[in-house]
């Protein structure tokens, strides 16, 4: 009766569902939901919704569902199902609701967890490592995250993570906590001095990134399921704050990024779907919001209503298109974002809320993981392409093109670091995905190319603290850090790990080295 009660709801998601369908919200509710939720929202499970399942293609969710998923809690159900039924239910999951699942403050509250209060955790590390040169890195592989000493090269702590965790991990100012979003919406904050888990909050159904404020009071949450932005407490992830994302004509949006920009004590929010940028202050005492025609700012002069004040007071930057993957100047009070058709870069001014600049940059430049450096007196940025075998590089200045660098091919991440006149790019949307380009930033030139494992992807190079050495990641399940000397390029040690998507080194994330990403 309960299974058939639960079926009949799965079905009331899909409005016109087939027999075919029928049978498979059945084989859901008999064998998927206790795990993932009879609303698909996910449990100890993930969510599995066409969102969720991201890049995951029907033909790899089928071979799960059948052959189970290696070092997780996901049987193999072969016995269980025939083919066809594996095949029903795989168009099933990746069928959407015909309404969007809501997730509020009591879903929120609801999952909150507190695993050690501040009070509880030690006042120094309990290790001998720097606790500034240390990484995180996202095993996506098997879900876990490895703690690693940058010094000594080798691993403090490696522990379990939620499903799908987003590889670009976030830390407080003081390098002390590290923050963790996966992308069925499990935030997670990490105490790398006592080496365990302290809170975790499920803060939204598809979470695409998070943000940690300049002074460490807050994360942002930034969702494409539901349509929110979510503050958190910092301290214990406890909610603070959800935003709706929607212009005032009540048109609502994806979060496609959130960021942090220190210097102007604010959140910037990348919208999918609106032609908006956002900007969140952080600061208790931010001075008023205008919108409309307003005669003058000055005290008790005031002429136009503000629109908000104070904490979370939010600015909105009104534009042609959406812009994607943002890219700042050095003191946050320009956006360099890409348009959504990938022809070209805009360049908008935070201060004056206007375009200040068209960039000539096609091929759909990766702006998120650009870098700059000084170049002849002028500050220059550099960025891969998604599409095209190109590394450009703008003048911050002019906002011209440097030099187009012909590169290996299409590629995510370039990195470098303030001690090293090298940049690392990768190639790994390519056939040549299994080597990495080394550009000279004083010449614009690729002077050496590795290959860390014939055949298997190398991507996203993280330096050390003081940018001796290069960690490049063997993107593949049975994958590698193999760590470089950064000026010799020999080498160095080959540590194996599932799948290391990501990792960043608490002092240069700090300090917003200008070789990574921010």
């Amino acid at each position: 009766m309960r299974k058939s009660i639960l079926a009949a709801a799965l079905l009331a998601l899909l409005p016109g569902t087939a027999s075919a369908l029928e049978g498979a919200a059945a084989t859901y509710a008999e064998h998927c939901a206790a795990c993932h939720g009879g609303d698909r929202l996910g449990a100890i499970g993930p969510a599995l919704l066409p969102d969720n399942l991201g890049r995951l293609k029907p033909a790899e969710a089928a071979k799960v569902i059948a052959q189970g998923r290696p070092a997780t809690q996901m049987p193999a159900f072969s016995d269980k199902l025939n083919e066809q039924q594996v095949k029903d239910l795989t168009a099933f999951i990746f069928k959407a609701p015909d309404s969007d699942p809501k997730w509020g403050e009591a879903d929120i509250k609801g999952t909150h967890v507190v695993h050690k209060t501040r009070d509880q955790l030690p006042a120094k590390p309990v290790f001998q490592a720097d606790p500034l040169n240390l990484f995180t890195v996202v095993e996506a592989g098997d879900h876990h995250v490895t703690i690693l000493d940058g010094d000594k090269l080798e691993p403090l702590d490696r522990f379990q993570s939620r499903f799908a965790l987003h590889g670009g991990v976030k830390y407080s100012p003081d390098g002390r906590f590290a923050y963790f979003a996966s992308r069925d919406g499990w935030i997670a904050v990490y105490d790398l001095y006592s080496l365990q888990t302290v809170a975790e909050v499920r803060a939204g159904i598809n979470t695409r990134n998070i943000a940690v404020s300049e002074d460490g009071r807050f994360v942002a949450v930034g969702n494409t399921l539901p349509r929110t932005l979510v503050i958190l407490d910092a301290k214990d992830l406890s909610l603070v704050k959800i935003m709706p994302v929607a212009n005032k004509k009540g048109e609502t949006s994806r979060v496609s990024a959130v960021y942090s920009a220190p210097p102007r004590k604010s959140f910037v929010v990348a919208l999918k779907d609106i032609p908006e940028i956002w900007e969140i202050a952080t600061n208790d005492d931010a001075p008023p919001v205008y919108t409309g025609l307003v005669h003058t700012y000055e005290k008790g002069l005031d002429e136009g209503v503000p629109e908000s004040v104070g904490r979370f007071a939010l600015r909105r930057t009104e534009m042609a298109e959406p812009l994607d993957d943002f890219f700042f100047t050095t003191d946050y009070s320009g956006v360099i974002g890409a348009s959504r058709d990938g022809a070209q870069g805009t360049v908008i001014n935070l201060d004056a809320r206007r375009k200040e600049a068209t960039l000539d940059l096609p091929g759909m430049p990766h702006l998120g993981s650009g870098i700059s450096w000084m170049l002849d007196g002028r500050r220059v940025m550099a960025t891969q392409h998604l599409k095209g075998s190109t590394i450009s590089v703008i003048d911050m200045q002019d906002w011209k093109t440097v030099k187009r660098i012909d590169s290996l091919g299409p590629g995510f991440f370039l990195r470098s670091h303030e001690n090293s006149p090298y940049a690392w790019a990768d190639a790994m949307l390519s056939p040549k995905k299994d080597t990495m380009a080394i550009l000279d930033k004083r010449t614009l030139e690729i002077v050496r190319t590795i290959t860390p494992e014939p055949g298997k992807t190398a991507a996203h190079v993280e330096f050390t603290r003081d940018g001796r050495y290069a960690l490049v990641s063997v993107w593949e399940d049975d994958g590698a850090l193999v760590i470089y000397d950064a000026k010799s390029f020999e080498e160095v040690k080959r540590l194996r790990m599932r799948k290391p998507v990501g990792k960043y080194n608490v002092y240069n994330k700090i300090t917003l080295s200008e070789g990574t990403s921010h």
